[in-house]
């Protein structure tokens, strides 16, 4: 799961990018062409893949979390309801818990994802991850890593849960083992 989360988001980090500039543009909308364009020009390929390195360590830690707290909650939930470890009800839970969980260690890397993303294309702010981090604990706290928690829980609950779900009706279906 980590592995192949990072290779998508090397992958799709130029998409990123771009999208959060179109999101982020304050004033007259700019069509992709022209962030694009823009962002050639200033930067060069490499303005592309800013922020590539939280990107890869958000997706790994993103799988690693779901997976390894679900299956960690799974055996809690069958332990205190007596629920079998396939039954629905126990991946409901435990899949909600790890989203939880998923939140709580992403948080912190989808702030500094979006920062590291929101330079203006014209000048560099941040010398990578690391300089980021620091300049953005020093300049609002450490609990700024976690700013918008609620919104990004209640993202990741639903998505981590529909995923878990149909990943163990495949199983099932399929004649696999259970998660």
């Amino acid at each position: 799961g980590a592995i192949t989360g990072g290779v998508g988001s090397f992958i799709g980090n130029p998409f990123d990018v771009m999208k959060t500039l179109a999101q982020t543009n304050s004033g007259k909308a700019a069509p992709l062409s022209e962030l694009v364009g823009n962002m050639y020009r200033e930067q060069g390929v490499a303005g592309f893949y800013r922020g590539v390195e939280v990107n890869i360590m958000r997706a790994c830690v993103l799988n690693a979390t779901k997976m390894g707290c679900y299956d960690m909650t799974k055996g809690y939930v069958t332990e205190a309801t007596g629920w079998d470890r396939k039954d629905v009800r126990t991946a409901f839970c435990s899949a909600f818990v790890a989203g939880f969980f998923m939140t709580c260690t992403v948080a912190p890397l989808d702030r500094l994802r979006t920062t590291l993303m929101n330079q203006p294309t014209d000048k560099k702010l941040y010398n990578g991850f690391s300089d980021c981090l620091v300049k953005t604990v020093q300049q609002d706290g450490v609990l700024s890593l976690w700013r918008g928690f609620v919104p990004i829980w209640a993202r990741f609950a639903p998505q981590a849960t529909l995923q878990l779900l149909t990943i163990e009706a495949l199983y099932n279906a399929f004649g696999f083992a259970s998660i």
